[in-house]
């Protein structure tokens, strides 16, 4: 008996906001949105990226500043004109899964550009896959979270 492949999406886990100055941009946010509340600054040494995270209701927010002129925000909004949205991690149940599903119906991997990975690999909160294909002209990221075990095993992912 065959399993029948589920792409079951969950929730969104993030949106990344591609953004020329993070401090600027959460001026914005602050004065016209009202975030104030627990918003942390990180900077991601692998990817080259700094990176605002807080959250509006459920949603988790991700502003995302290069921290290179050629780095991969920086290219995004040179592209575009100008930044916004530019991707949404959906959570998913089973990763391999997804991508099974999806890939039969045309979709195709890209590399993630922090870890020159193509396909399910780990991260810092879940494995994730980022799709070639764009919906809308926005990225999407599949991620399976990781559980309590899996926490622990991947936790030298930190700082991606």
């Amino acid at each position: 008996m065959s399993k029948e492949l589920n792409n079951e999406v969950m929730e969104i886990k993030h949106m990344a906001f591609a953004v020329e100055d993070i401090e600027q941009s959460l001026i914005y946010y602050k004065d016209f949105l009202g975030v104030s509340k627990e918003i942390e600054i990180q900077d991601m040494p692998v990817s080259r990226t700094r990176v605002a995270v807080f959250n509006i209701g459920e949603i988790e927010y991700q502003l995302c500043q290069s921290m290179d002129p050629d780095g991969r925000f920086n290219k995004w909004i040179n592209e575009r004109g100008r930044g916004g949205l530019h991707h949404i991690c959906y959570v998913v149940k089973n990763l391999d899964d997804s991508i099974k599903v999806m890939q039969s119906k045309g979709a195709t991997l890209r590399e993630c550009q922090a870890c020159k990975v193509t396909g399910n690999h780990p991260h810092p909160e879940g494995f994730i896959a980022f799709l070639d294909n764009e919906v809308d002209n926005i990225e999407i990221e599949l991620m399976q979270v990781y559980s309590q075990e899996e926490l622990e095993k991947y936790k030298s992912y930190q700082g991606i």
